[in-house]
């Protein structure tokens, strides 16, 4: 199997919204006999924009005029989408119709990306492996801490030998503090500067001018939190201006003295260090609006979080973050997936609702199948085996289509089930009892599922199909 594909990745930060379109080639691994992507090639990078706002919320046809636009110059108007996704992040998250901008991209773009809006956990996996990962795999012994700095959010993620192994997140980012470029007059604020601004005791609000002071203290705040969550202080999080600006809680203890433990950056406040550190001047004082340039200085100044920045640079300098949601976000399944019927895909939004052994009992088969009656689409369920593989087909294929005639699923609702093994075919076949069974059932065969909430399954192409899994633990 042989064949090249084009992926899509977009980010709707709280700052600037991007895009990038990559080609990749799918091939059989000889030893695996896996389908992988192979030679992933950014084929077009956007100029990043100011993600665009009107009144406070989103404005949808702006975006829609974005999205023409970088289909039309990455050469994809007309042509089929394989894969990708979409993150909407940061404050773009908490907008009133942050919703409505995740379906205006389903609707234009169809079911062929995943679109994630507020995912933290999400987001600091893919900033990790689209930015530090590689750097991680060639140096086994050390912990890395990859700090995914941008307007609203900051996504923390401790990775050892490639491996993502924690993720938090903490409001601390450039754009709480909207300024008139040039100056540090506010034009607006978020409800976690406000907040801040009552707890340092700045009496100050749009159309005011931030003093020297007031700007030093803001980000002494800011970076604090950022030196106490990869040092593994708790201490600093147990006031409550402290906690409200907590999303998740990264959980690190101090590092171990025979760990090393180095600091890495992406994101825009990322790029902006990494870009002073390689010799470019700073950019004109709040030249993009925000406090963005005036963060960066200040972790150059940190001794914590600059100590080895020069020496340990991610990928792209810290530009990577879709890249990493084309990269990492998407799976390809086997070449053996059952459809009950061929119009069943695509899916999307369908919770993950347990683990099933191959020697689970009709109580366990009950039990998870109540699950997904409950939920109004259907769910998933990873199927695990344990004994001979075809004797324990044909029991928990048994198991599964005696519940499901006792008890059928509703006709919008769809049952998925993920194994590891090249086995989705007969396994189908079992469970449905030879497509006798009305069931609207896929099973997806060779992949390794996730610790996540959530799944969405794309189109067939050339026997396999995309899987996406979001709302990661």
């Amino acid at each position: 199997m042989s064949g090249t594909v084009s992926l899509l990745g977009l980010d709707f930060g709280s700052t600037t919204s991007s895009a990038m379109v990559a080609s990749a080639t799918m091939v059989r691994n000889c030893v695996t006999g896996r389908v992988e992507l192979r030679r992933l090639t950014e084929e077009y990078r956007s100029v990043p924009v100011f993600t665009p706002l009107r009144e406070g919320r989103i404005d949808e046809g702006a975006v829609v005029a974005l999205l023409d636009r970088w289909l039309a110059e990455g050469d994809l108007q007309g042509k089929e989408i394989f894969g990708g996704g979409a993150l909407i992040t940061g404050l773009s998250a908490q907008r009133d119709n942050a919703a409505a901008l995740s379906s205006l991209l389903r609707a234009r773009l169809g079911d062929a990306i995943l679109v994630a809006s507020g995912d933290a956990n999400l987001e600091s996996w893919m900033a990790f492996l689209g930015s530090a990962a590689r750097l991680s795999r060639h140096h086994p012994e050390v912990e890395i801490v990859n700090l995914d700095i941008g307007g609203g959010t900051t996504n923390l993620a401790l990775g050892i030998d490639g491996e993502v192994r924690r993720t938090g997140c903490l409001f601390v980012g450039a754009r709480h503090l909207q300024v008139e470029p040039g100056s540090h007059r506010i034009v607006a604020m978020s409800r976690y500067a406000r907040a801040l601004f009552d707890h340092l005791g700045i009496a100050r609000g749009p159309g005011d001018t931030l003093s020297p002071g007031d700007v030093d203290a803001v980000l002494s705040f800011y970076v604090a939190l950022l030196e106490s969550a990869v040092t593994g202080r708790a201490e600093p999080f147990t006031t409550p201006v402290a906690r409200l600006h907590l999303h998740t809680d990264l959980g690190l203890e101090p590092p171990a003295p025979h760990v090393p433990r180095v600091v890495t950056l992406s994101g825009g406040v990322g790029a902006l260090v990494y870009d002073k550190l390689q010799g470019a001047p700073w950019p004109q004082t709040t030249c993009f609006g925000d406090l963005g340039i005036d963060l960066a200085q200040r972790i150059l100044a940190s001794e914590v979080l600059a100590r080895d920045l020069a020496a340990w640079i991610p990928d792209h300098f810290g530009r990577t973050t879709v890249f990493g949601m084309m990269r990492h976000s998407m799976d390809i399944s086997g070449a053996t997936v059952f459809l009950s019927s061929p119009g069943v895909l695509p899916l999307r939004d369908l919770p993950i609702l347990g683990r099933l052994g191959s020697d689970a009992d009709a109580a366990r088969v009950h039990a998870l199948l109540r699950l997904v009656r409950e939920s109004p689409s259907g769910g998933c369920l990873r199927v695990e085996w344990h004994g001979p593989p075809l004797v324990a087909i044909r029991r928990l294929g048994a198991l599964l289509g005696d519940e499901l005639k006792a008890r059928p699923l509703g006709p919008d609702q769809a049952l998925v089930l993920f194994v590891a093994e090249n086995v989705g075919k007969t396994l189908g076949q079992y469970v449905s009892d030879w497509g006798q069974s009305p069931v609207r059932l896929v099973v997806i065969d060779e992949v390794v599922v996730k610790d996540a909430r959530f799944a969405q399954i794309g189109r067939m192409k050339d026997h396999v199909v995309p899987v996406w899994y979001y709302g990661l633990d």
